[in-house]
Formats: C-alpha cells, structure tokens, sequence
C-alpha cells in the first residue's frame, strides 16, 4: 500500500541513529517564487554521500549535500539555517540556479537523543496518520496528540529566532465514488502525489476494486446516499464522482451538495450532465451550488483511455490544490 514519500527519508535517519551513523537532515523551512524545493521537502545525507528525498534537485542541491557530508566528515556539525536565492544577480548567496524565488534550508545533524522523535515520526506516517512537527533552533519536537489546521508555518524574528511547523503525514485526501477502469488510472497516479486515497463503490466483487492495490481504503456502500455521513467537508477534501451510470451519479451528487469542499468532479457526458443540471434548476438549486462542480472533469487535453482521462483529472486537482483560492478552475458545470 501506498505511503507517504516523506517516510523513506524518516526511515534512513532512524537507521543512521540506531547504528551511530552520522547522518544530516535537509529540509526546506521556506520557499518563494519559482523555487524548485517547495516547503517541506526533506533529505537525509550520510557521510558517505548516501541519501533519501530531495531539496529540489539542480546544482543548489548537489551543493548543500556535499556541504552535509563535510561538515559530517570533519565532524563541525551544528544546526543552521541558510537563505539561497535563485538568482545570478543576488548580492550574496546564491543557489547557482536563475529560476528566480528562493529558498530557505535547514541543515542538522541528527543526535542520539533524537532517536524517540525520529521513531514516533516513523509511526506516525506508517500508520497513516496525522502529527505536529516542530524545527527550532533547539532541534526537533514532534506529538502526534495535536494536529494542526494548517500544513506548514515558519516564523522567523532574529537569525537564531525562528520556528518551523508542519502538519506531517498526508495533508490531503481523495474520495473516488465509483470502483471502475477510470477509477483504477486515477488511484495509481494520484498515489504518487501524496493524497490518502479513499475508495467508495456498492459493488464489492468489481474486478477494477480487487485490482485496486494502492488505495488505502476501499469501501462498499449500501448506497450512495450514506456518502453524506461518509465524507467530511473540508478544505484539502478532493471528491470525483465517476459511477457506473447517471442514475448513481445523481444521488452521489446530491449526498454532496451544500458542502464545502476543495474539489468536487463528475466524470461524464456533456449531455449527461445538461441533463442533470436541468433537474436540479428545476428543483431550485442554485447556480451558485452547481457551479462548485467541475465538469467536464479535467482538464481538455481530448483524453481517450481511462489513463488519458486519470491524466487530465490529476492535472485538474493539482491546478486546484496550487491556485491561491480554493476551487477555483476554468472548467464548472455551470459557466
């Protein structure tokens, strides 16, 4: 089953600190611009040049893990934080990269006693769930008795006066109504992007669900109304709607309405949907509840496959998951 990708890093400093090698954690506290490491991203570095994750590739990387391994060779490790800006023309540290942005980047070297945050981390994203990861210049906190409303805050008063937290584990989630071939594509793809995959069909025996090795739940409904008891509103919540007919299309769609989600899509027919649409205006919902819905789902790339169509509703998401307001897209039910 799928994890998150953060855990193969937490996994290799664990090693590192139960068989006393020196082992360096990289991790980008902050990001502007068109920096290629986004907040969040995570490396682990030995002396020895081993590695997991990644701080955003390029030179500005390969730079900062030859940084890690001389620093862990010649054993003059402290914690630090160090600003690189993606620019040629910066005044001083340069990333050696001309993407513009800049990144900000923590570099500890992991200690003994770090050893029971590190295996709580390591069983907190194994098991799937939610904590509070905290980077100060004191080292690493972690607790998985709170969990945060937001996914990253980094707060920064003085050069040795900064705090760093983070919701770790999956920070978004992905409910597929619907067990089919489209489903499948879009199970697989979306497993390589981080979301906590759920899985709702009333056919339990479907070929495409048993097939269906990376969602981390696959669940049969008696019906598609329960979905209203079933999906919590949300803003990182992403819904597609993808059945095998129009008919258990609808009532999922109406299990949904009135909820404020991130992303809410409906795989289907224009002439489908004009149907439904029609239905609910005549009932008098509103203009402003149907234009929640994304259809057409995804984006107009002319997909075929069920893989082409997984392409162009993982596109959609990821647009709607990056854009400075939520839910908002190009393409609505209602224009």
């Amino acid at each position: 089953m799928n994890k998150p990708k953060s855990l193969i890093v937490w996994q290799r400093i664990h090693k590192c600190i139960q068989q006393r090698e020196p082992v360096m954690l990289l991790y980008v506290l902050e990001s502007r611009g068109s920096s290629p490491g986004r907040q969040g991203f995570a490396m682990a570095v030995t002396a020895s040049g081993a590695m997991e994750g990644s701080i955003g590739g390029g030179i500005m990387e390969h730079k900062f893990v030859e940084l890690a391994k001389e620093k862990l060779q010649t054993q003059t490790s402290e914690l630090s934080i160090r600003t690189q800006f993606h620019d040629k023309k910066a005044a001083q540290n340069q990333s050696g990269l001309i993407c513009s942005g800049e990144q900000t980047i923590l570099l500890y070297q992991l200690q003994p006693d770090d050893e029971p945050v590190v295996q709580a981390i390591v069983t907190c994203l194994d098991e799937h769930a939610n904590g509070l990861l905290s980077l100060s210049p004191t080292g690493i906190a972690f607790t998985d008795k709170v969990v945060p409303g937001f996914d990253f805050e980094f707060t920064r008063q003085l050069a040795d006066e900064w705090v760093y937290q983070e919701r770790l584990g999956y920070k978004n989630e992905l409910f597929i109504i619907g067990g089919g071939h489209c489903a499948l594509a879009l199970s697989r793809l979306m497993s390589q992007m981080d979301f906590y995959i759920r899985l709702y069909d009333d056919r339990p025996d479907l070929h495409t669900i048993q097939l269906n090795e990376v969602a981390h739940e696959k669940i049969t409904i008696s019906n598609y109304r329960d979905l209203t008891n079933l999906i919590p509103p949300g803003n990182n919540q992403y819904v597609v709607i993808m059945t095998v007919g129009y008919r258990t299309d609808d009532l999922a769609i109406r299990a949904l309405l009135n909820r404020a989600f991130r992303y809410v899509g409906v795989l289907g027919s224009q002439t489908k949907m004009d149907t439904l649409v029609a239905a609910y205006r005549a009932e008098g919902i509103s203009d402003e509840v149907l234009s929640q819905i994304h259809t057409p789902i995804g984006i107009p790339i002319h997909s075929q496959t069920p893989e082409e169509i997984a392409v162009s509703i993982a596109a959609q998401i990821i647009q709607v998951k990056n854009s400075s307001s939520s839910g908002q897209s190009s393409y609505r039910l209602i224009s």
